[in-house]
């Protein structure tokens, strides 16, 4: 393979795989107009009464890169407690795995009724980085507080604070604030997203109800695309969620194209299940 196409590679493994797609989605983007108009959507309050987080389920992906099974990330939901919890992992697998390691974890606390992001924390493996990091949003002080520690370098640690507006979703949090939403035809919801620098605005705008065909089955589907109106753009693109057309709201594909090829999450058969 050649270095300029197993770079692309090693890029795409550590962009879906470790997570990236949605931080890609709300940090990495700028804003391009729509025809849709922006509803009045904070977080904060509960935006949809009747939504229910899928507690109990877990939610399992299979991720493609052109030609290539490039891994599988799963995300499971369920309470702690008084929080609501949000695990996820990302795996390299087959002979993308032999070429770039990724092995990712996070974990998200947020507050059921309000979506409100308590804490998250993530550790990371890919290729030769290994980090633990922990950011926790002190709403009463309006910030966010990134604790990282370099595992590779003797623990050699890191510490920031950044201003938020208070309430803010994290990137495992927001996916499910955005299923919670009415979600009208295009209809665009605004909100913001920290993920321990600089909080963003994210606008979610309602593209399409159309039918898939996936592993896991054939769905009736809402496509959503996020992008971000604030911050610096570093990888341009585009990202596509598409949740279930029904109550669930479940999160059944996940997409980002961007300039070197598209990447793709499907559900597989077995997901959502209690």
């Amino acid at each position: 393979m050649a270095p300029g196409a197993l770079l692309r590679l090693r890029n795409s493994i550590k962009l879906l795989l470790a997570g990236i797609v949605w931080v890609a989605a709300v940090t990495g983007q700028t804003h391009s107009p729509s025809a849709a108009s922006p509803a009045n959507s904070r977080l904060g309050n509960n935006p949809a009464g009747d939504f229910h987080w899928p507690n109990g389920q877990t939610f399992t992906y299979l991720v493609d890169w052109r030609l290539f099974q490039a891994g599988v990330a799963t995300i499971h939901v369920d309470m702690a407690g008084r929080e609501q919890r949000i695990y996820s992992t990302a795996d390299a697998v087959g002979v993308v795995s032999l070429l770039y390691h990724v092995h990712d974890t996070f974990e998200s606390f947020a507050e059921p009724q309000n979506f409100c992001s308590r804490m998250i924390t993530k550790h990371t493996e890919e290729g030769l980085r290994r980090l633990d990091t922990n950011i926790v949003f002190d709403q009463s002080r309006r910030k966010a507080v990134l604790n990282e520690k370099n595992l590779r370098k003797n623990n050699e640690a890191k510490r920031q604070e950044n201003d938020t507006p208070g309430c803010v979703g994290d990137v495992l949090s927001s996916l499910f604030y955005i299923a919670s939403l009415p979600l009208e035809d295009r209809k665009s919801y605004d909100f913001p997203l920290n993920d321990g620098g600089q909080t963003v605005n994210v606008r979610a705008s309602v593209e399409a109800r159309e039918e898939i065909q996936l592993p896991a089955g054939r769905f009736k589907t809402i496509r959503v695309q996020s992008v971000a109106t604030t911050g610096k753009s570093k990888d341009r693109g585009q990202i596509w969620i598409w949740y279930s057309d029904d109550a669930a709201r479940i999160p059944v594909q996940m997409k980002a194209r961007l300039f070197w090829g598209t990447l793709t999450l499907r559900l597989q058969p077995g997901s959502a299940q209690k």
